[in-house]
Parts: C-alpha cells; sequence; structure tokens
C-alpha cells in the first residue's frame, strides 16, 4: 500500500471509528433503558467497541452494522489468537453481546433480518468448535 492509499485507508477508518461509536453509544443507553447493571452494560459494550473498532477495521473497513456476518472469522480465529484473555468464558461472554447487539440493530433496521438470523446460525453451528480451539491454546 503507497502513502496516499494508507491515508485514505486511516481517513476511511477515522470516520468508520465516529460512526461506531455513535451506534455503540446508542446501543449503550438502549442497554440503560433495559435497565442491566453497569457492569453487563460495560462488558456488552466494551466486547463490541473491540469487535468494531479492532477486528473490522484491520483490513478492509467494514462498518459495524454490516459487521454481523464477521463473526466466524472472529471469534473462531482472531479472537482466540490475538487477545490474551480469549477463553471459552470470554467466547461465551461475547457471543451474548453480539447477539444482544445485532437484535437491538436488527430491531432499528441497521442490519437486515437474513444477516441476523445467519449470524445466530453461525454461532450454533460453530460455537463448540471455537471453545474447542480456545481450549487448545
Amino acid at each position: 500500500m503507497d502513502d496516499k492509499a494508507y491515508e485514505e485507508w486511516e481517513v476511511k477508518c477515522d470516520k468508520t471509528r465516529e460512526a461506531n461509536l455513535k451506534v455503540l453509544a446508542d446501543f449503550e443507553a438502549h442497554l440503560v433503558s433495559n435497565s442491566l447493571s453497569p457492569k453487563t452494560i460495560k462488558r456488552h459494550v466494551s466486547n463490541m467497541e473491540f469487535y468494531a473498532n479492532t477486528y473490522l477495521l484491520r483490513y478492509e473497513v467494514v462498518p459495524v452494522e454490516e459487521g454481523a456476518l464477521q463473526i466466524r472469522g472472529f471469534l473462531g480465529d482472531y479472537f482466540i489468537r490475538k487477545t490474551c484473555w480469549g477463553s471459552r468464558n470470554t467466547i461465551k461472554e461475547n457471543i451474548g453481546s453480539f447477539k444482544k447487539f445485532y437484535a437491538y440493530l436488527n430491531k432499528k433496521g441497521y442490519t437486515s433480518n437474513d444477516d441476523f438470523g445467519m449470524m445466530k446460525e453461525i454461532i450454533k453451528e460453530e460455537k463448540e468448535n471455537w471453545f474447542a480451539l480456545a481450549d487448545r491454546f
């Protein structure tokens, strides 16, 4: 990647991070309005912020609203290999965060029913493989 392409990529990342932060703030307000504990809210928002602003901006710039189907590569590979906290329990926590977050986005019309349904199907089919891989690491 040449300097100009890198600068353009950085600008796209910055704009997407800013948009992601707005979506995450709205999600946080939604969780507060549903009377979740502050600890639970912090965990869900933190999980999704890491996914949105670290994983989804690695190579391509993918807005978090379009990221539901990237879960396989994230929880089945990146999260386990690249984080020091990737374990069976944190994968379970992240699955809960993904379901809550993308249910919220789906309800708001930011992600399609198809993508949301497919994400849930990926979780159902792959979670045991993710747990086994995390156990090996």
